[in-house]
């Protein structure tokens, strides 16, 4: 008995490495394009659970979808209603791993194809680890041959246990029991598939009948929850609703499905005429998910604005994406860090421009960026806010870099490090401005005109600059190396000829040693904060190959 335990946990072991083998290569393998599968497909909530279904079918891990869903739902990509929607949608996706276990686990030797897969993946991966493509690949082969040794283990198992234990005089127990053994091995092992898959194979075995089977799915769907539950814990409150919008569906799908158990059933074995048990059993899985998507989408709409009185967003962090990532997911962090990283840039313009009293509106119009900031009330923010806010989100973007460097491969480093240099850079530039912020006040309100002149021809020339910054960013104009090399140019050409200007003037006109004083001084940090904000645009747009002929520049003169 001991041994067929063992060889019953073994079984799950495996399954379970399978499983994460399986996700872990066909996640990498897909790279970017299952992302931006969604984001085309969630335009409505129709597609948006057809989305759900396919990329969980495929990738094979609801969890896995529920927390990238999270994660785009914090960066605008998706809104409440249609995160809900793809989100049941990777519900019924789930169901497409009990079809190929109930279907090839069962009813064919599949242990013919599983161990020539697992020698394959064994070889490929010792022999070409260093080959990206391939190592996932050699992960599939692994996974997929494992996925099946590890069901063979839990099958032989079962039956042995059968003829070892006698399982009659559990057979009459309430289905409630069955329901909360399903919703226990299910936090236990924290993954649907393996309590499906034990279940066909007590099934199968004839520890079990049906109806407790049935039982016992439905109770896998509300353990499946507490996983996303726990990924929300110490996020935002956008987060935590789609968690608890999660957790009450499959509360409702199961309590209703239990509720209709037996006619539901019936329906599979009499109506539907199915005899063969495990088919019966992952059709009334799929049958349940269906009818309870199709009961709750038409209701999605209230029923984001009534998760929406849960969670008050008290959250105190400045980050308006990074918040929603998680590093377990290095591909999707990395795409939330890049917009961050923008977002960032574009509130230290902002930032400069206000200080200048430029007019910024035409800035602002960001489709995402501006709705943000209003959200977090940086546009009414005195000057003296808006920099500790932005202090405070470079210290966020900071420490998210040092979780997600070691997450990440070669070519994904680098372009993390290029966005946290471009951030740095960027801080750099807002900090120059700040501290010729009374410089500033002092030029702009002079009567002497050799003063107030030379602030004006400066704030001109900002201007113009930021709005080439501006084109470059959001795509209005394409940027080049030679753009900006030109750039550069202008900027240490402006430098130049408005300290010569100021000095000609100056022997002109009488002015006092403080006034040259400050006129050298702003002249100099403007200079410095323009070429700052140059670097952090260009490491954020520039090409790898490109970066090195400006890792030079210095940042003062």
């Amino acid at each position: 008995m001991e041994i067929l335990i063992f060889k019953l946990l073994a079984g799950i072991g495996l399954f379970l490495f399978a499983m994460y083998l399986m996700e872990e290569s066909l996640k990498h393998l897909s790279g970017r394009s299952f992302k931006i599968f969604l984001q085309r497909i969630t335009k409505n909530r129709i597609g948006a659970v057809a989305g759900g279904a396919i990329v969980t079918g495929v990738l094979q891990s609801s969890s896995m979808i529920s927390i990238m869903v999270l994660a785009f739902l914090g960066a605008g990509v998706f809104t409440m209603t249609n995160a809900m929607a793809i989100i049941l949608g990777a519900n019924l996706g789930t169901t497409l791993d009990s079809w190929l276990v109930a279907t090839l686990g069962f009813k064919i030797n599949i242990e013919v194809a599983a161990y020539p897969a697992v020698f394959a993946g064994g070889m490929l991966l010792i022999l070409f680890s260093n080959r990206k493509t391939i190592k996932y690949i050699s992960y599939f082969l692994l996974g997929f041959g494992l996925l099946f040794i590890g069901l063979s283990y839990m099958k032989t198992a079962m039956e042995g246990q059968v003829k070892e234990f006698d399982f009659s005089k559990y057979a009459e127990m309430p289905m409630v029991v069955f329901l909360l053994i399903g919703f226990i091995i299910t936090l236990l092992v924290q993954s649907s598939s393996v309590t499906m898959a034990l279940t066909l194979s007590a099934l199968h075995a004839g520890v079990i009948s049906f109806a407790p089977a049935a039982a016992i799915v439905l109770g896998s769907e509300t353990g499946t929850t507490i996983k996303i539950m726990l990924a929300s814990f110490g996020g935002n409150a956008s987060k935590k609703r789609v968690a608890l919008g999660n957790f009450f569906f499959n509360v409702f799908l199961t309590v209703l499905a239990f509720v209709l158990l037996k006619p539901t059933l019936l329906l599979i074995t009499d109506i539907f005429n199915i005899k063969d048990p495990l088919i019966g059993l992952v059709t009334f899985s799929t049958l349940v998910n269906l009818i309870s998507i199709t009961i709750f989408l038409p209701f999605l709409n209230p029923f984001s604005k009534f998760l929406e009185k849960f969670f008050q967003d008290t959250d105190a962090s400045a980050a308006a994406f990074i918040g929603n990532a998680n590093a377990s997911e290095p591909e999707t962090a990395l795409d939330l860090f890049q917009k961050e990283t923008e977002y960032f840039i574009y509130n230290s313009m902002l930032f400069n421009l206000s200080v200048f009293e430029i007019e910024t509106k035409s800035l602002q119009q960001h489709p995402v960026f501006k709705s943000v900031s209003e959200k977090r009330k940086f546009f009414s923010k005195t000057p003296e806010e808006k920099y500790e806010f932005l202090k405070q989100l470079q210290g966020e973007l900071q420490s998210f870099y040092l979780v997600l460097r070691t997450k990440l491969h070669d070519n994904q480093f680098d372009q993390l490090t290029r966005l946290i240099s471009s951030v740095r850079s960027s801080m750099y530039s807002v900090k120059s401005i700040k501290d010729i912020g009374t410089n500033i006040i002092n030029l702009s309100h002079s009567s002497k005109d050799i003063k107030f002149n030379f602030f004006v021809r400066n704030k001109k020339e900002t201007e113009n600059l930021y709005q080439l910054f501006n084109a470059y960013l959001w795509q209005k104009e394409k940027s080049s190396f030679k753009n900006f090399q030109d750039l550069f140019n202008t900027i240490q050409n402006n430098y130049t000829t408005a300290l010569n200007n100021f000095y000609k003037d100056a022997q002109q006109a009488p002015i006092e040693d403080i006034d040259l004083t400050t006129a050298i001084n702003f002249n100099r940090e403007l200079f410095s904060s323009n070429k700052a904000m140059l670097i952090a645009v260009k490491d954020l747009l520039m090409e790898k190959k490109h970066l090195e002929e400006f890792s030079e520049i210095p940042l003062i003169h």
